[in-house]
């Protein structure tokens, strides 16, 4: 397995820096955090509020200064972030808050944009790309979740892209609709380079539908995607190739 990253002199080396990542298979962290050790940060993260249930876990990722995020009550995910960010440290939050089983830039929730426009930071966005083979997602709601396929000669891509720049006064729909845009760039970016592209005739579940694989369409993910209605709907890409 490979994994690399490019962009990084958009993650600054010190000073509070809110990230902003798609999310397309469950050790999607440990992939950016991997690019983010690279640049001399220890990059925090906030994650489903299950994942501290084991003890040992719980401790781990409380040591490791990471977040929890309860869905049902966001607002102390939100203060937690905030406190890290007023910190210094560099916080990455999943605005999908969950996995894209279409493996395109689903509903984003409005939280990073908040959190962007009350410290007067940017938002720094971050595309994954390559973890969707190690940890393949479901198909149908009736499928069994695969097993992790921890094959090979699998490459991981990790991109920072440009700050995102939130005003004062920002719309917070409308910053979180820019965000869609540019993640959806940097995403598509890492997809159409030729080591991850699926081969000739493969039936590719693992990769977009529009851009010739065989994962669910957006349409089709609704079924297995738990989006919160508080999330901006997705008016952002996929961008079809050229014809």
């Amino acid at each position: 397995m490979t994994s690399r990253w490019s962009g990084e002199e958009h993650l600054p080396e010190r000073g509070p820096v809110l990230l902003a990542s798609n999310h397309v298979a469950y050790p999607d962290f440990l992939f950016v955090g991997q690019a983010g050790l690279a640049r001399g940060r220890h990059v925090r993260f906030l994650a489903r509020h299950d994942v501290w249930d084991p003890p040992v876990v719980g401790r781990a990722m409380t040591a490791m200064r990471h977040v929890p995020v309860d869905r049902r009550a966001p607002a102390a995910a939100y203060l937690g972030a905030r406190a890290l960010l007023r910190e210094g440290e560099a916080v990455c939050a999943f605005p999908e808050a969950g996995v894209s089983h279409s493996y395109t830039v689903r509903a984003l929730m409005p939280g990073v944009a908040a959190l962007a426009r009350e410290l007067g930071l940017p938002v720094v966005p971050v595309a994954v790309w390559g973890t969707q083979r190690l940890w393949p997602l479901r198909r149908e709601v009736g499928e069994v979740s695969p097993r992790p396929a921890l094959t090979r000669g699998r490459t991981i891509d990790v991109r920072f892209g440009p700050p995102l720049p939130v005003a004062a006064d920002a719309d917070l729909a409308a910053t979180t609709t820019e965000l869609g845009a540019r993640l959806t760039g940097l995403l598509e970016g890492l997809q159409r380079l030729p080591e991850h592209r699926p081969r000739p005739g493969e039936q590719a579940r693992w990769y977009p539908r529009h851009l010739g694989g065989t994962a669910p369409t957006r349409e089709q993910a609704r079924a297995l995607d738990e989006v919160p209605r508080s999330a901006v709907p997705p008016t952002w890409g996929p961008v079809r190739p050229s014809a």
